[in-house]
């Protein structure tokens, strides 16, 4: 494993503990209906049905395809009443990763690891990454997803002082950090900017980024 951020770049405007700032439940979706939806055919067309799914840093809302069924969907969240309305977990669990990255399963436990638009808030994303990878069947897939909204005083400072493209590099090397990673696939679409709105300034919606790669089957 290979340590990609420096001590500064770990750092938060709110350096209090996370449990606190999540303990009162968000009943809010954190993107748009654009980005819901290309995450969810995303999902539709990488995951497999009746497969083991780790939804990381979820919440109240799923985002896996309604008319697909899977084997077992467990949840992990800081906070519990939002996890108890998502109606697509099997069981979930509360953990905060920033002080604890050990995930609590066996390895080769899941067919697909999935985190969405919650990234920017690990502060030790190399050891989490690397969960990710042990908890992982071979050939299992992890998709991170994000956008660029953010809590912005509990993003990690090397994602607030980063353009847009330079997130994508950084999730991506997140990756690379842990051998026995796939090279890291990249989807970009920016936010579309229409004429009229480009005159009020606004966008035409949030934009879509996702990094997954693959765990690869060990050396024989």
């Amino acid at each position: 494993m290979i340590p990609q951020l420096k001590p500064h770049q770990r750092t938060k405007l709110d350096p209090s503990n996370d449990a606190v700032f999540y303990e009162i439940p968000r009943f809010v979706t954190h993107v748009d209906e654009g980005f819901i939806q290309q995450l969810t055919e995303l999902y539709q067309q990488r995951l497999r049905p009746n497969s083991r799914i780790l939804d990381l840093m979820s919440s109240w809302v799923s985002h896996l395809p309604s008319e697909m069924t899977f084997e077992w969907v467990e949840g992990h969240g800081l906070n519990a009443e939002e996890l108890a309305r998502n109606p697509r977990l099997n069981h979930f669990w509360v953990q905060n990763l920033n002080e604890d990255q050990t995930l609590p399963f066996e390895d080769a436990t899941f067919d697909a690891v999935l985190s969405t638009v919650s990234v920017q808030y690990l502060q030790y994303p190399e050891p989490v990454f690397a969960e990710i990878y042990r908890v992982l069947k071979p050939g299992g897939l992890a998709i991170v997803s994000f956008s660029n909204r953010m809590f912005y005083q509990k993003a990690i400072a090397a994602w607030r002082d980063s353009p847009e493209e330079s997130r994508v590099q950084l999730v991506t090397r997140y990756f690379q950090a842990i051998p026995g990673f796939s090279t890291p696939e990249v989807i970009a679409r920016p936010a579309a900017v229409s004429p009229i709105l480009q005159l009020f300034g606004l966008a035409g919606g949030d934009p879509f980024y996702a990094v997954i790669a693959e765990r690869m089957e060990p050396l024989v």
